[in-house]
């Protein structure tokens, strides 16, 4: 029988495995800052046309937003553990086929399935930390579990970097998929198990099963690997040629493939005891709203990819993106009505009625549509003035405002013990909106001096004040059973503001830019000497900080915003009887 000193530990442990999965899919997100380049040529993309490169990042996105409320409300029925050891496997296996990627449809599908495996571990490693701690042990572990998923948009480029110093692209998503696979097998071995498994006898492992995935796996392995050795064997080489057409899938060997995995799809739907229980994982999908899902995904994807595709030069969204929200707007009717008229949906309905948790949902789009000008602008900000040739130390600018995050998240957490939550959240909010006031005022050589600290460390304590406080009213608004599908759309809402915020503010900077760069004369002009060619690249300096001081005004009236409804719409709710940890736990 285990002692009390063996589960506080295994829970520290499968805390730490928690922590380390969320920063690794946050830190996913921002991985392809430094390597898009590389990877497009990788799959055969000319470097000159970055456009054709988009699908790849908002390919992540789509499957890490779109996905996300259908896994929320899986990880309400299913449980926690199956439903992260399953995301890890997911994000794995994109990891997988994203490193052996050979075109861009192999590289986007890749590159979708981490962003739905990635998606999947916030709400149910959260319930999972949930589960594991008692109420009065929650707020420090879930506030750092809240923290890491924002450390992760800059752990994402230094990672990216360190890997690509010594090696290519390609070894970033192996290192994700090895520690994918290392994380899932961990979590499934110390996770506590169920009274109803004690007793069960352990049943012999799915051999054909096995060897199904092993032949699937192979015979992969050699489609997108194409071996030279084999291809040139007058043997093997037959192997490789299609059947009709180019395509790598019409041959024998991608035959061969296609029918493996077609048996091992099968076997895993007819067997007794199948490798993976796919008629179970079925009638989950089935009970958490599958069509449900699919059309909140059509929705959010419409709007994704109307932002994901604009050219922020010229337009908020690009003209292909108003098809894109057009059938956003049908797609999210078709859902309403079809909330309204399942049996099951997949929002319960009545569970975001109360105002304060639909307004925390409202309040979290501000949130996102602030921070990402923090995340983006502030190492833009430095590049463009102290470091222009070097992303590394101008990443580094951002620790400083992510360290006062996690402070900020704590703090938090036990002031809404004393103080309403909408007090705490218009407070942090306002301190967000007051260091992008003074991002204003930085100058040319201003982030080396002590006074960049200021706006920095006041920005992250802010907008680490109000994540608790949100979160905070949304548990105490909502029920116990769907607190796992809540979590998820507070992260959606959180996401969406982040995607349409940066979209918006970096056209504001840009128009700002444009403006400024009319008063600066021509290079042929100005330019006839090496000091004058200084005084050019000066100039155009000042139009780039003119710019980024416009995001900076713009991220600044987002917070306010946020402050303002959260004043509103948390009006009278008091955080009584929900504990620090219950209020991190939903970011």
């Amino acid at each position: 029988m285990s002692t009390a000193a063996e589960v506080t530990r295994t829970s520290r442990l499968l805390l730490s495995l928690a922590a380390v999965a969320v920063a690794f899919a946050a830190a996913d997100t921002y991985v392809v800052v430094l390597a898009l380049p590389d990877m497009m040529t990788g799959v055969g993309v000319p470097i000159d046309q970055l456009q054709r490169a988009a699908p790849i990042v908002s390919g992540f996105l789509l499957g890490y937003v779109a996905m996300l409320p259908l896994i929320g409300r899986i990880a309400d029925l299913r449980g926690r553990v199956p439903v992260l050891v399953m995301a890890l496997v997911v994000f794995a296996l994109g990891s997988l086929i994203t490193t052996l990627a050979y075109d861009m449809p192999s590289i986007v599908a890749g590159r979708f399935l981490q962003g739905v495996g990635g998606g999947g571990l916030v709400p149910a490693t959260l319930a999972l930390v949930a589960d594991l701690y008692p109420a009065d042990r929650r707020g420090v572990p879930l506030g750092i579990v809240s923290a890491v998923q924002e450390i992760g948009s800059v752990l994402g480029p230094l990672f990216g970097a360190a890997v690509l110093a010594v090696s290519d692209w390609r070894a970033i998503f192996a290192i994700n998929l090895a520690v994918g696979l290392v994380l899932a097998a961990a979590i499934r071995t110390l996770a506590p198990r169920e009274p109803a498994d004690t007793g069960r006898r352990r049943r012999s492992p799915d051999v054909v099963g096995l060897v199904l995935l092993l032949a699937t796996f192979a015979g992969g392995l050699v489609v997108f690997l194409r071996p030279s050795g084999l291809m040139r064997d007058l043997t093997w080489g037959q192997l490789f040629i299609p059947f009709a057409g180019d395509g790598r899938w019409l041959t024998p060997i991608g035959a061969a493939t296609m029918a493996a995995l077609a048996l091992l799809l099968a076997w895993c739907w007819f067997a007794p005891h199948p490798l993976l229980d796919l008629r179970g994982w079925s009638r989950v999908l089935v009970e958490a709203d599958l069509v449900g899902a699919l059309l909140l995904a059509l929705a959010l994807g419409g709007v994704i990819l109307a932002f994901a595709t604009a050219d922020p030069k010229i337009e908020v969204f690009s003209p292909r993106g108003r098809w894109y929200l057009l059938g956003a707007v049908v797609a999210g009717a078709a859902f309403t009505w079809h909330v309204r008229r399942a049996e099951n949906p997949l929002v319960p309905r009545g569970a975001m009625r109360r105002t304060p948790a639909w307004g925390a949902l409202l309040v979290s789009f501000f949130v996102g549509a602030a921070l990402i000008a923090a995340l983006i602008d502030i190492p833009l900000f430095a590049r463009t003035t102290v470091y222009p040739d070097d992303q590394l130390p101008a990443a580094l600018v951002l620790v400083r405002f992510l360290l006062a995050l996690p402070i900020g998240a704590v703090a938090g957490g036990y002031l809404i013990r004393r103080f309403p939550p909408g007090i705490v959240t218009a407070v942090g909010m306002l301190m967000a909106a007051t260091g992008f006031v003074l991002m204003t005022r930085w100058g040319l050589t201003t982030i080396e001096e002590p006074i960049a600290n200021l706006a920095l460390i006041t920005g992250g304590l802010g907008f680490g004040l109000a994540l608790a406080p949100v979160n905070a009213a949304l548990l105490a608004h909502t029920d116990d059973d769907v607190h796992g599908v809540a979590s998820a759309f507070v992260v959606v809402a959180r996401m969406v503001g982040m995607l349409i915020g940066i979209s918006a503010l970096t056209t504001i900077g840009l128009r700002r830019y444009y403006s400024e760069q009319l008063a600066v004369p021509p290079v042929q002009e100005v330019c006839d000497g090496r000091s004058r060619c200084q005084e050019f690249s000066d100039l155009l300096r000042v139009a780039g900080i003119a710019q980024e001081h416009a995001v900076f005004w713009g991220a600044a009236g987002c917070a306010v915003v946020a402050a303002v409804i959260a004043l509103v719409v948390f009006r009278g709710v008091r955080a009584d009887g929900v504990s620090t940890r219950e209020v991190l736990s939903t970011h």
